[in-house]
C-alpha cells in the first residue's frame, strides 16, 4: 500500500517525488517573469512602429505588472479554495491566449489592454508555485527547492531583455509574444500530466478589500507615471496629479485598517508580519523587484538611443548578470539551508547597490563596451544572493494552512513593487530629460532614431539623464542592505544542516 507522507519531500499521495511537479511550474513561471522585462529592449520598436511616445510605450509594461500585482491578493486563495493545479492551469491558458492577443493587436492601447489580461493570467500562477513548494517539501529541504524558485525568478527576470532583444531584431517585437504560445501549450500539458491535485481548504473572500487595493494602487501608480507629464499639476478640471497619488495612498490606508476589520478571512492576515523574517524579505523582495525594474529601462534607452546598438546588441550587454546569476544559483541554494539568511542576503544587496553606482559612473556616449559589462556582471552576482534567500526566509516559518496567503501577499509585494518601480522611473526619466534636453525630450521622435545613435550635441546630455535616472535603482537596493540585517536565524527543526 502506498502511504501518502503529507509535506516529506520525498513522497507524494501517488508514491512519486514532488521535483517533476516543481519543474513542470518553473516553466510557465519562468514565462511570466521574463515578459515582466522582455518589453524593456523593445520599447523603441514599439514605440516607432504604433507612434507612441515615451511614456506610453511604458504603460505597456506597468499594465502589465500592476495587473500582475492587485489580484495576487484573492489568487493565492483561489489556490487554497479550488486546488493549486486547477488555478495554475486556468492562469497560464488565460496568459498564452493573452500573448498571442498582444502579438496581433495594432494600437499602442489594445497593447495595453491586451497586457492586463495578460498580467490577470499572471497572476493566477505564480502563487501556485510557492504554495506547492510549501506543501510538498519539509522545511529542513525547502530551501533547495525555493532555491529553483528564487533562481528562476532572477534568471528569467535578467534574461527577459536578452532574449527580448534577439526576437525584435529577427522577427520584429510580436515576437517577444508570439514565443509564449507554444512554451504556453509544452507548459500546460506538462502541468496537467505532472502536478499533482492537492487536498483544498474552504476560504471566503474580502471582495471589499479588493476594490480598495485595486483601486488604491492603481492611483498611485497612474499618479507617479503620470506626473512628470502634467507637470505635476493639473491633470484636468480639478484632478490633479498630487491629489491622485494622496487619494491613493489613503484608499491603501483605508484597505489595511479594512484589513484589521474583517473578522473572516481578510485579503493580508496581518498576523503573518508579526513573523520578522516574512515581514523582513516582504521589503527586501520590494527592494529588488523595484530596482531590477528600473534599471532595465533606462539601461536600455542609453544602449540603444545613444550608443546605436540594435534590441540584441542592446540584450547582449545583461548576459553578464544572466550568466553570474545562474551559476552561482546552485551554490547559494545549498547555503540558504545552512547559513545565517542576514550574511547571503546582505551579500546580495551591498554587490547589487555597488554595481549600479558603479554602472552609472560608466554610461557615457564613448565608453568602452567591456567597461560596461564588469558592473553588469557584479549585479548578477548580487542577484544569485538574494532571490533564493529572500523567498526561503518568508516562508521558512509559515504554517501551512497559512501558505497560499503567504505566498500571496510575498508574490503581491514583489510585483507591486515592480509597479511602482516601473511608475517611478517612468517619471525619473521625463524629470532627467526635460532637465537636459528641454520639452522635446518625451516626445515621439527620439524613439524614431532606434537604430542609429542620436546626434552627438544629444547624446551626452541623453546619457547624463539616464545616468542620474539609474540613481533611484541604487539607493533602494541601499536600503535593502540596511533592512537585511534585521533578519534572524531561521527557528524549524533541521536549519543548519545540509539538506539530503
Amino acid at each position: 500500500m502506498t502511504q501518502t507522507r503529507d509535506n516529506a519531500g520525498t513522497d507524494l499521495a501517488d508514491g512519486h517525488s514532488p521535483w517533476p511537479a516543481l519543474w513542470a511550474m518553473v516553466i510557465g513561471f519562468f514565462m511570466i517573469l521574463v515578459d515582466n522585462t522582455i518589453v524593456s529592449v523593445a520599447t523603441p520598436a514599439i514605440g516607432r512602429d504604433l507612434d507612441a511616445d515615451v511614456n506610453a510605450v511604458i504603460w505597456v509594461t506597468s499594465a502589465y505588472l500592476l495587473a500582475y500585482a492587485v489580484p495576487l491578493l484573492v489568487t493565492g486563495r483561489l489556490g487554497d479554495r479550488l486546488g493549486p493545479k486547477n488555478v495554475y492551469l486556468t492562469g497560464l491558458a488565460i496568459f498564452t491566449l493573452a500573448s498571442l492577443w498582444c502579438a496581433l493587436t495594432g494600437s499602442i492601447e489594445g497593447l495595453v489592454v491586451a497586457r492586463v489580461v495578460q498580467g490577470l493570467g499572471a497572476s493566477l500562477m505564480t502563487p501556485q508555485t510557492m504554495a506547492v513548494i510549501t506543501r510538498t517539501f519539509p522545511p529542513q529541504r525547502r530551501g533547495s527547492a525555493m532555491a529553483l524558485w528564487g533562481a528562476t525568478a532572477g534568471v528569467a527576470t535578467l534574461v527577459g531583455p536578452v532574449l527580448g532583444g534577439v526576437l525584435v531584431d529577427a522577427a520584429g517585437w510580436e515576437w517577444i509574444f508570439l514565443v509564449n504560445v507554444p512554451v504556453g501549450i509544452v507548459g500546460f500539458v506538462l502541468a496537467w500530466r505532472l502536478v499533482p491535485t492537492l487536498p483544498t481548504h474552504s476560504h471566503s473572500f474580502d471582495w471589499t478589500g479588493v476594490a480598495l487595493s485595486a483601486l488604491g494602487m492603481f492611483l498611485l501608480v497612474f499618479g507617479i507615471q503620470e506626473g512628470e507629464k502634467y507637470d505635476w499639476g493639473t491633470i484636468t478640471g480639478v484632478i490633479s496629479v498630487p491629489l491622485l497619488i494622496g487619494a491613493g495612498l489613503v484608499v491603501l490606508a483605508v484597505f489595511v485598517w479594512w484589513q484589521s476589520r474583517v473578522r473572516t478571512e481578510p485579503l493580508v492576515p496581518l498576523g503573518l508580519f508579526r513573523d520578522r523574517n516574512f515581514s523582513l524579505s516582504n521589503v527586501g523582495i520590494a527592494a529588488v523587484s523595484g530596482a531590477i525594474t528600473a534599471m532595465s529601462l533606462p539601461f536600455m534607452f542609453y544602449a540603444q538611443l545613444v550608443r546605436g546598438y540594435s534590441p540584441t546588441e542592446s540584450g547582449l550587454l545583461l548576459v553578464p548578470m544572466a550568466v553570474m546569476t545562474a551559476a552561482l544559483a546552485p551554490m547559494v541554494g545549498r547555503l540558504v539551508d545552512r547559513v545565517h539568511p542576514r550574511w547571503l542576503v546582505a551579500t546580495g544587496f551591498a554587490s547589487s547597490s555597488a554595481a549600479i553606482w558603479w554602472l552609472l559612473a560608466t554610461i557615457t556616449p564613448d565608453r568602452a563596451v567591456w567597461q560596461l559589462l564588469l558592473p553588469m556582471a557584479l549585479f548578477g552576482v548580487g542577484n544569485a544572493f538574494l532571490w533564493a534567500p529572500l523567498s526561503t526566509t518568508a516562508t521558512r516559518n509559515l504554517p501551512l494552512s497559512a501558505a497560499g496567503a503567504g505566498a500571496g501577499v510575498y508574490n503581491t509585494v514583489r510585483q507591486v513593487a515592480a509597479a511602482l518601480g516601473s511608475a517611478a522611473i517612468a517619471a525619473m526619466i521625463q524629470a532627467r530629460l526635460a532637465a537636459h534636453l528641454g520639452d522635446q525630450a518625451g516626445s515621439s521622435d527620439a524613439l524614431q532614431s532606434s537604430g542609429a545613435a542620436l546626434p552627438a550635441q544629444v547624446a551626452g546630455e541623453f546619457a547624463d539623464a539616464m545616468s542620474e535616472a539609474l540613481v533611484l535603482p541604487a539607493v533602494v537596493l541601499l536600503a535593502g542592505l540596511v533592512v537585511a540585517m534585521f533578519l534572524a536565524r531561521p527557528t524549524h527543526e533541521g536549519y543548519g544542516r545540509r539538506a539530503d
